[in-house]
């Protein structure tokens, strides 16, 4: 579903990204910000350790700003979620993407339904405080029970936030 050509070794991390993303979102005054990435499954802590400084670099610069950030699942590594759970961002966003019984065709199979929704309880475990979101597709012909427990399973981690998407398959 999401068509981003992947590779092996991905390009070294931008040094300045934290700061520059700070400086960009404080001059523009902004109230709202969500940073998200594609996996970083190359490097040893996944991107996390970046996620965290962006985070605090927008808060030291743009305290006002309000931060959502969407994380992958860090393969579910807990040291490297509570790294992110610790920068603080407002809302921290985990997409369990479709219904468990559509895990398989949808997802990459390094991902899972349950890791998910272990991330987005971990989390919560974390810091009970810290809103989470999470968002699943429709359009894949999931039965509307299928969906509506995906639903009751999110709620049952304690994510505060659900969005829901119509997945549309791209023409040729």
């Amino acid at each position: 579903f999401c068509a981003v050509t992947t590779r092996r070794k991905g390009m070294p991390l931008d040094p300045h990204e934290p700061e520059n993303l700070g400086e960009t979102i404080a001059e523009m005054s902004l109230d709202y910000v969500v940073v998200t990435s594609v996996d970083r499954d190359d490097l040893d802590d996944q991107g996390s350790g970046h996620f965290a400084a962006c985070v605090r670099e927008i808060r030291r610069q743009s305290p006002k700003t309000m931060v959502e950030v969407l994380i992958p699942d860090f393969r579910g590594e807990r040291d490297l979620l509570d790294r992110v759970v610790d920068s603080q961002p407002d809302v921290i966003a985990h997409n369990i993407e479709c219904t468990e019984a559509l895990q398989s065709r949808v997802r990459d199979p390094r991902a899972g339904y349950q890791q998910s929704l272990d991330v987005l309880y971990g989390i919560k475990e974390r810091d009970p405080t810290r809103y989470t979101k999470s968002s699943i597709m429709v359009g894949f012909g999931a039965p509307e029970a299928d969906i509506i427990q995906t639903m009751r399973d999110l709620r049952d981690v304690g994510c505060d936030f659900l969005t829901v998407g119509q997945y549309l398959q791209p023409t040729k």
